[in-house]
């Protein structure tokens, strides 16, 4: 029977395997197909995929301080910048879902004073943004990648539950 943390860390082991695989994607393209943007999007395929790295690395710091972190995102990074980044993520996803199981992860975000209140227990907020943050931008990032009419990869959860078997 699966239990329901099962299905929290398959979900962040999709999210981390995603963007791995979007990275692979992009790997070989020139630099003017990595600084494209299409209307709609965040900006270029870097930039986007830089900016959910950096994201990211928020959202998993807010899940142990208060403090809000720097919403400035890196200088533009490449590919081979990018992937460790993701990879040593992926294990601090698993790691705050070990503590999050153990009972041992406890956030809290304060109001920012723009129409953001104080949240206690916010971890259930901060895990389900970077999830669908993820999602957000890669989708942006596949939609670049179809307008240059460029083959757009396989990241669906069907795929990544394939890719498992």
């Amino acid at each position: 029977m699966t239990a329901p943390s099962d299905v929290l860390r398959d979900a962040f082991t999709y999210h981390s395997w995603a963007t791995l695989g979007l990275l692979d994607a992009i790997d070989q393209l020139d630099r003017t197909q990595l600084d494209t943007s299409i209307p709609g999007t965040y900006g270029s395929i870097l930039e986007t995929l830089t900016h959910l790295v950096d994201a990211d690395d928020r959202y998993l710091q807010r899940l142990v301080t208060t403090e809000v972190p720097p919403s400035v995102d890196h200088r533009l990074q490449e590919v081979d910048e990018l992937r460790p980044r993701v990879e040593a993520n992926d294990a601090r996803w698993s790691d705050k879902l070990h503590e999050l199981e153990a009972g041992s992860l406890a956030a809290r975000i304060r109001g920012r004073g723009d129409g953001y209140p104080d949240v206690d227990h916010a971890e259930g907020l901060l895990l389900l943004q970077a999830l669908h943050h993820g999602n957000d931008h890669r989708t942006q990032v596949c939609s670049t990648l179809g307008t240059l009419g460029l083959e757009v990869p396989d990241i669906d959860v069907w795929s990544f539950w394939a890719s498992r078997a």
